[in-house]
């Protein structure tokens, strides 16, 4: 039983954004309230908006809301079960279970919005971890603990291709080393489903957890459901001391979350039209996804690109966090080439010799450089054909076709994409290819036989040996 209640009264409604009136002692900021005749219906203090008043956040549907009604301030923010149960559940920002399965009970709660203590020993070591897709390992690396970006527009595979990393990565570790949680930021309650049915048929839902605030839901839902995820994947680094893979879908709708609050509260906007503390927004979701030397939390964060604008604030804003830039083309996706990367545009700050290793770099650094010099071959061939380019050049656009056409891949979370089965491929097998397509040891390949292949080993078992060349 709380004692000496803080009572306050319903100002205004605008939205899910409630206006209420304290005469007396004032909730702090983020504390949860409740209605007076209804303990169900909860709101979350936002920020002051007279001296007496203040914004709060509807976190249940407003439609039963009147002016003059009372609320009264829990004095705690909202807390969030923490603990191994989680494991195999999907809940929502409280917890419940989106699942249809019991309710979670567990023997710890943390506050979603507490203060993360940087004074801790964090990791710096650097380690590549390998995701099992060939175009990702090879030009966009993620390190052990750092944060890879997956940028595209609407449909051209930034979800699939989140959810194949999530089984790759997951699927190989050892059971005690490490779990995942998926945050569900606004994402359609179909991909939510799928996801969590892919989980289940590939065995990887027992060590998985996810929290979803899905698009139907109101923005403070939306916004919260981020940090939610990120208490949980902190107890499980702090508290457990295991690796842990945290993934984000979508950030953009993250960040358009807090903007629509902050048109609801009326606070002025950037002139680009997002709230003014978009910075700050994201800034407190990023800086609590850190790596110690206990354990680490490597982020993979979907963002959808606006009218496939990769020039928006928003998506400008989330680069400073990320060590690995993948960026999803519409145009490769048109021509038929899955994942969808667009290879020049993708990065890495992996990509060096002192993390990658000199071997790595240098395969990277020819293969970029060899479909540099392809794409500015591009026009010509489209005016007069490669048939009119010098030896020299049509051997460099060939070498560039293959590249681009190995870059493809069966996936194990869609195995009916190109028919199939899935493929992961490891690091090291991939470096070995592309070095034989860089020194030529295909160039008598049809540039098709590349297509949707796991290793050269593949055509070498299929009895395609006569196209290999002795390497030059």
């Amino acid at each position: 039983m709380i004692k000496n209640k803080s009572i306050g009264t319903i100002e205004s409604v605008k939205g899910n954004v409630v206006e209420v009136k304290f005469r007396k002692q004032k909730p702090a900021i983020n504390n949860l309230l409740y209605l007076e005749e209804d303990e169900e219906f909860k709101l979350v203090v936002h920020s002051s908006s007279t001296k007496n008043k203040l914004f709060c956040l509807s976190l249940s549907l407003t439609n039963q809301l009147s002016r003059g009604m009372k609320v009264v301030d829990s004095g705690n923010p909202i807390d969030f079960p923490v603990g191994e149960e989680l494991l195999g559940r999907a809940v929502d920002i409280f917890g419940n279970p989106y699942d249809s399965k019991e309710k979670v009970v567990t023997s710890k709660t943390w506050s979603i919005l507490r203060d993360h203590d940087i004074s801790v020993n964090i990791d710096t070591k650097q380690e590549i971890l390998e995701t099992g897709i060939k175009v990702i390992d090879l030009f966009a690396p993620l390190v052990k603990g750092g944060k890879m970006g997956l940028f595209g527009g609407a449909g051209v595979g930034k979800t699939l291709l989140l959810t194949e990393i999530l089984h790759n990565i997951l699927g190989g570790g050892k059971e005690n080393e490490r779990v995942s949680v998926f945050a569900g930021v606004g994402e359609r309650s179909r991909e939510g489903l799928e996801l969590y049915q892919s989980l289940s048929d590939s065995k990887t839902l027992p060590r998985s957890s996810l929290i979803f605030g899905p698009m139907g839901e109101n923005p403070a839902i939306r916004y919260m459901s981020a940090y939610s995820a990120v208490t949980l994947a902190e107890y499980f680094r702090d508290e457990l001391k295991k690796d842990v893979l945290f993934f984000i879908d979508n950030v953009f709708r993250f960040a358009q979350a807090g903007s629509e609050m902050s048109t609801l509260m009326s606070i002025l906007p950037s002139e680009d039209g997002y709230q003014a503390t978009l910075e700050s927004d994201l800034a407190s979701f990023h800086e609590r996804l850190y790596s110690t030397k206990d354990a680490s939390i490597s982020t993979i964060e979907a963002i959808y690109v606006p009218a496939d604008d990769l020039l928006d604030h928003a998506v400008q804003s989330v680069l400073p966090y990320l060590g690995s830039v993948v960026v999803l083309s519409r145009d490769v996706y048109q021509r038929g080439r899955l994942p969808a990367v667009d290879i020049l545009s993708s990065t890495s700050t992996a990509l060096n010799p002192k993390i990658a290793g000199d071997i790595h770099y240098e395969i990277a650094l020819n293969a970029k450089t060899i479909l540099k010099k392809a794409e500015n071959l591009e026009r010509i061939v489209s005016l007069i054909g490669k048939s009119e380019l010098s030896k020299e050049n049509q051997i460099i656009y060939k070498r560039a076709i293959l590249i681009k056409n190995f870059m493809t891949q069966r996936f194990v979370v869609s195995e009916s994409q190109k028919g199939g089965k899935g493929d992961y491929v490891p690091l090291e097998q991939t470096l070995k290819d592309v070095n034989a397509i860089l020194v030529g040891q295909l160039d008598r390949m049809p540039e098709e036989k590349l297509l949707f292949i796991g290793s050269l080993r593949e055509l070498e078992d299929g009895r395609e040996t006569s196209y290999f060349t002795s390497e030059k």
